[in-house]
Formats: structure tokens, sequence, C-alpha cells
């Protein structure tokens, strides 16, 4: 695999890591795999010799990895669960090289996916999915969102088709704290208007003293290397914050969803050890 020359509006290095962790999770986890994902690798399309980079090491970003596949197949099955009920939408907020619209095209007489995100990495990703043969008309729906611009991104999703008054599903994977506290607390007020049966699910980093001690050397690594690449965490909730912070907004209907039920669901009985960490957790938040 060759590689796509560096282009303006490129996806950045966080997105791009996620779409080969879950590569990696392919080609280097025994199975059974927890999400198989296939079509990522060859929508980054990275240089030769990706594997080899320190931040693709199986064993030492192992925890990183798990943590990516268990939010993802969390966020799936969640998907499907909340389909068979009746919310026939999906919106992905900052979808970056999310797959799943492209992997489940036998969805899409059922479910309609939107994926919010910035006007230039969402432009890149189109380009790379016709390249692909992969740009199905409609699927998924993009909606390009300036974030800092006058226009919200929920007026935007109206206008792209979105129907409000209809159960949906809405997930934030990895975003919450890249966001001020107070951005994320407008954005669950936003939510908290949807049609009755719908869902919301966000990940939320805990703060590092409430990490195990085993693992705050990996966290404190990881937010030194978001300070040097420009994107800094600056936002961390305790499960009892992320709960009243979904309550406050509006969602009398919320819960916390642990690194240790995630393993229990998605990891127990590997014999590889794999396994996601606690530096990620989940609130799921009901209409």
């Amino acid at each position: 695999m060759g590689g796509a020359a560096p282009e303006t509006g490129a996806p950045d290095s966080t997105a791009v890591r996620v779409a080969l962790w879950r590569a990696v999770h392919l080609l280097s986890d025994p199975p059974p795999h927890v999400l198989e994902d296939g079509i990522g690798l060859r929508l980054a399309d990275p240089e030769d010799g990706w594997r080899q980079r320190g931040d693709m090491d199986p064993d030492g970003t192992s925890r990183y990895r798990a943590g990516v596949l268990a939010r993802a197949r969390f966020i799936e099955d969640l998907v499907l669960e909340r389909l068979a009920a009746g919310a026939g939408q999906y919106v992905l907020l900052g979808a970056g090289l999310d797959t799943f619209a492209q992997r489940r095209p036998d969805l899409g007489d059922r479910l309609r996916v939107f994926e919010v995100d910035r006007p230039e990495p969402q432009a890149w990703k189109r380009r790379r999915l016709a390249d692909l043969g992969l740009d199905a008309p409609g699927r998924p729906t993009f909606v390009p969102v300036d974030f800092e611009g006058p226009d919200s991104w929920w007026d935007r999703l109206v206008t792209a088709g979105f129907d409000p008054a209809r159960p949906a599903v809405v997930a934030s994977a990895g975003v919450s704290m890249y966001l001020t506290h107070e951005a994320n607390a407008a954005t669950l007020r936003t939510l908290s208007a949807l049609a009755p049966g719908s869902t919301v699910v966000m990940t939320f980093q805990p703060p590092l003293d409430l990490l195990p001690p085993a693992e705050r050397a990996v966290r404190a690594a990881a937010e030194r290397g978001a300070r040097a690449s420009g994107t800094p965490f600056i936002t961390f909730y305790s499960p009892a914050e992320a709960l009243t912070l979904a309550r406050t907004a509006g969602f009398p209907d919320a819960h916390h969803v642990s690194a240790a039920t995630l393993n229990e669901r998605y990891f127990a009985g590997r014999t590889d050890g794999l396994r996601t960490s606690s530096g990620e957790e989940l609130l799921v938040a009901a209409v």
C-alpha cells in the first residue's frame, strides 16, 4: 500500500490512528474479533511501513486499541438494538473515518445514517470513498459543519434531512475530552429535545487520579501526546459528574457503562489478554 500524498483537509492524526488500530485488531489479534473493520485501513491508505510505527505496536498500544474497539462495538450494538425498537436514525458527531455505513449496507432501507464533521476532512473522506467505489448515494448523509461558525450543527443536521420527530441514536465517541464543559453541556441540552425513544451515547475520560495506578502513566503519556499535536485534553468527568451532566441537561434516564462492564461483555475469555482500560468510559442517556 503506497499511501496517498498529503492533501489539504486530510483527517487529523487521531482519526487515522483510530482507523489503523481497528485494522491492527484484524491483522494482529486472534479471533474472535470484537469488531471487523477492513474498510478503515483502505480508507486511511497509510504509508508503507505503517505497522512499524511506535503507535501501532500491538503490545504497547493494546489498551488503546481495545478501548477503540469496545466503544465502537458497544455503540453499534446499541444502534441495532434501538433500530429493532423503532429508532431509524443514527447520527455520528465527529464521525472521522467511521465505516459503519459502508460495512452495513444491508440496513440501508431501515436506518438512515448521518455523519456530522468538519467540512475539510469530510470532503477528503468523500473523495476517498469515491476512489474506492464505496460512495453509495445517500449512504451515509454527510453533514459538514464549521463548529466555530455561526450555523449550529443541529440546524445543519435538520436541513440535511434528520427528522426531530422520529427516534434516533446519537453517538459522540472520543470527542468530549477535547471540548469545554460548556460545549459538552450545550450539546446534551440540544439532544435532550430528541423524540421519545431516542438514545445518546457519549464517551468521557475520568480524571487521572481516578484511574488505577497501573494505568496512570499510559494516560499521562496520551495527554502529553495530545498537547504536542495541538489537540489537548481539556475536560474530564468522574462517572458521577457525567451522570449529573446528562441529568442537568434534561435526561431523566442516564447511566454509566464502566470499563469493567465493557471488558466483561467483549473481552471475557480471551487468551491474549486484550482488554480496555478505565481511561475511557461511556455515558448512555435516553429520552
